[in-house]
C-alpha cells in the first residue's frame, strides 16, 4: 500500500504514515456526546459567527477556547457552559498544543459534547489539523465547522477588497509566525512574482522583516501596504502606507497584535471603501446587562449601527419553584373572575403568566372578561402575540407612571391582579394606593435572581478601560452588576439607564449616569 507524507507548515515533516491512517476515525454510529467540534469563531465580531457555530455554542457541554476568540463571541456563550481557556493571557503562557489535544480527548471521553472554539478558521494557521490528527489517533469522533478568516474579513471591514478585477485577481495568505525551533523562510521571491494581493497573519513581530524581504525580492517600495489592528471590533485601527514606510509608521503608531498585514494595490481603495467606521456607533463598546434569552432587539440594533456589544447578564429570570407559592398562584388563577384588570410590568411576566395558566388547566378564555395594562411597548408586544391588545400603557415606561395611569383612569371598585417578579418595585403600588377605590393583589409569577457565573468575564471586559457604556434596564441589573464586579472604580462606568429608579441605583454606586427618555430600543440608542 502506498504511503503518504505528513506535511507541516507547507513542508514535509519527515513523518510517514500508511495511507490507511486516513481511515482511523470512526466511520459511523457517532452520538451527539463523546464528540469534538473544531469550530471557527471568525475574526471577532459576534455577527460573523456561522449559524452552525452559534448553535453549537448553545448545545455544547464544554467550550475550549483560545485567546483570539473575540470578546463579543465569548459573551454570547450561555452562562451555564463549562469554559476552558487554553490561550495566552496576561501573565500566563499559552497552553502547549499537546496539552490542548489531551484536554479535548479527556473531555470527550467523559461523554461531553466538546466545542473547540478557535479564532478565524480552524484549518487556516489554527493548528486544527494537528488537533484533528490527535482525535483520529484517539478514535474520538469530530466535525470541522469552518469560520470566516480574518485574512478576508479584516481587510473587508477596513475597505480593502483583497481582489478587484481592475487591480488583481489572486490573493495569497501567509503566516508571519515561525514555528518554534524552525528556521522557516517566507518565499518572498515567489510571492512577489505572483503580483497578487498578499495577506500576512500573525506577522506584527516580523513586520520589518516582511517588508524588507518583499523589497529585497524586487517589490516596488511604493507599493501600497496596510496594517489592520483588531479588525471587526470597536478598537479597529487602520494604517495605510507603503512597503518602504509601513514598518516605521507602525512602530511610531505603536500598532500591536492581533493585526493583519495586507500588501498590494487594493490597499489604495481603503479610504474610498471605508464603510465600517462610518457607521454611527462605530467605536462604541457596550455591555448589555439584561437577562440572557430575553428580547435581543436592542443588541441587534446596536450592532447594526456599528457598536460592539457584549452581553453579560447580571440577573436571570426563573420560574417559581417553591411549592407554597405555586399553590398561591394556583389559587389566584382559579379566582380570575374576581379581577377586572390584569397588570404586567415585563414581557417575561406575560410569558410566565400564560404558561402558568395552561399548567393549571386554563387558557386565554379565562381572562376574556378582563382589561390589560402593560408597562411599555415590549410588554404590550408580548400580549399581542397572544391576540391581546393592551388597554392601558403609560407615556413613560416605568412602574410609577403605570401606577399613576391606573389610579387616574380606573373608577368604581376595580380589582387588579399584578403578575410580575418577586423583586417588583414598590413605586407602582404606592401610586395605585392613592386611589382608595382600587383593590389589588400583587402576585409574583416568577423570580429574579442575581447571576454570578460570568463575574471573571465581566471584570476582564471592564479592567482595560475600553468599554464605553453599560446599559441597565432595571435597578436589579445595576445591583447585580455591582455584585459581580465587586470593588471597582465605578466613577469610570458610564451607565445608560432605563427609568429614574435605575438611574438612582447607578448614581448610588458612583457611576456617571444618563437616562433614556423611554424604555424603547430607539430611546436607548439615542442616549448612547
Amino acid at each position: 500500500m502506498e504511503d503518504i507524507r505528513y506535511m507541516e507548515d507547507g513542508r514535509e515533516s519527515g513523518k510517514v504514515y500508511p495511507r490507511a491512517h486516513r481511515n482511523t476515525c470512526p466511520a459511523g454510529g457517532w452520538t451527539s456526546s463523546n464528540k469534538v467540534w473544531l469550530v471557527g469563531a471568525g475574526p471577532g465580531a459576534g455577527e460573523l459567527l456561522t449559524v452552525k457555530a452559534r448553535r453549537l455554542l448553545s448545545e455544547g457541554d464544554c467550550i475550549v477556547y483560545d485567546r483570539l476568540v473575540g470578546e463579543e463571541v465569548l459573551s454570547m456563550i450561555p452562562a451555564d457552559k463549562e469554559m476552558i481557556a487554553v490561550g495566552k493571557s496576561a501573565g500566563k503562557h499559552a497552553t502547549p498544543q499537546e496539552e490542548i489535544n489531551r484536554i479535548l480527548i479527556r473531555e470527550a471521553k467523559l461523554g461531553k459534547k466538546v466545542v473547540r472554539l478557535k479564532g478565524g478558521d480552524p484549518f487556516l494557521f489554527g493548528r486544527g489539523g494537528e488537533e484533528a490528527e490527535a482525535l483520529c489517533q484517539a478514535k474520538i469522533p469530530f466535525e470541522v465547522v469552518p469560520g470566516i478568516s480574518s485574512s478576508l474579513a479584516v481587510p473587508a471591514y477596513n475597505g480593502i477588497p483583497v481582489t478587484h478585477r481592475d487591480y488583481v485577481s489572486d490573493v495569497h495568505i501567509v503566516t508571519g509566525h515561525h514555528r518554534a525551533g524552525k528556521n522557516q523562510r517566507i518565499p518572498y521571491e515567489a510571492l512577489v512574482k505572483t503580483q497578487g494581493t498578499l495577506v500576512f497573519l500573525m506577522g506584527v513581530g516580523a513586520l520589518e522583516e516582511i517588508m524588507n524581504g518583499l523589497s529585497q525580492a524586487g517589490m516596488d517600495c511604493d507599493t501600497p501596504a496596510a496594517i489592520l489592528q483588531q479588525g471587526t471590533t470597536a478598537k479597529q485601527r487602520r494604517l495605510v502606507a507603503t512597503v518602504g514606510t509601513l514598518a516605521q509608521r507602525a512602530r511610531e503608531r505603536q500598532v500591536k497584535a492581533p493585526s493583519t498585514i495586507v500588501v498590494g494595490e487594493v490597499c489604495a481603495l481603503a479610504d474610498t471603501f471605508d464603510w465600517y467606521p462610518r457607521l454611527p456607533l462605530f467605536g462604541e463598546k457596550l455591555i448589555v446587562t439584561r437577562p440572557q434569552g430575553r428580547d435581543t432587539r436592542l443588541q441587534d440594533r446596536l450592532r447594526e449601527l456599528g457598536a460592539q456589544v457584549l452581553t453579560v447578564p447580571t440577573i436571570r429570570t426563573t420560574p417559581v419553584r417553591d411549592e407554597e407559592r405555586l399553590k398561591e398562584i394556583e389559587t389566584e388563577i382559579k379566582r380570575l373572575m374576581k379581577y377586572q384588570v390584569l397588570v404586567f410590568t415585563s414581557p417575561y411576566g406575560v410569558e410566565r403568566f400564560f404558561e402558568l395558566l395552561l399548567e393549571n388547566g386554563g387558557d386565554v378564555r379565562e381572562v376574556s372578561h378582563m382589561r390589560f395594562a402593560a408597562i411599555g411597548q415590549g410588554t404590550a408586544d408580548e400580549l399581542r402575540k397572544r391576540g391581546i391588545r393592551a388597554d392601558y400603557m403609560p407615556e413613560h415606561y416605568d412602574g410609577a407612571s403605570l401606577g399613576k395611569l391606573l389610579a387616574r383612569e380606573l373608577s368604581g371598585r376595580t380589582r387588579l391582579l399584578l403578575a410580575r417578579s418577586s423583586r417588583g418595585g414598590e413605586e407602582i403600588l404606592r401610586e395605585i394606593e392613592k386611589n382608595p377605590k382600587l383593590c389589588y393583589r400583587d402576585l409574583a409569577v416568577y423570580d429574579t435572581e442575581f447571576s454570578m457565573e460570568r463575574r471573571k468575564m465581566l471584570r476582564s471586559f471592564m479592567e482595560d478601560g475600553s468599554v464605553t457604556g453599560v446599559i441597565f434596564t432595571s435597578s436589579s441589573t445595576v445591583e447585580g452588576f455591582c455584585r459581580m464586579l465587586g470593588d471597582f472604580p465605578y466613577e469610570r462606568v458610564r451607565a445608560v439607564c432605563i427609568g429614574e429608579k435605575t438611574r438612582q441605583a447607578a448614581d448610588s454606586a458612583g457611576m456617571r449616569t444618563e437616562v433614556a427618555e423611554n424604555a424603547t430600543v430607539e430611546a436607548l440608542i439615542a442616549c448612547v
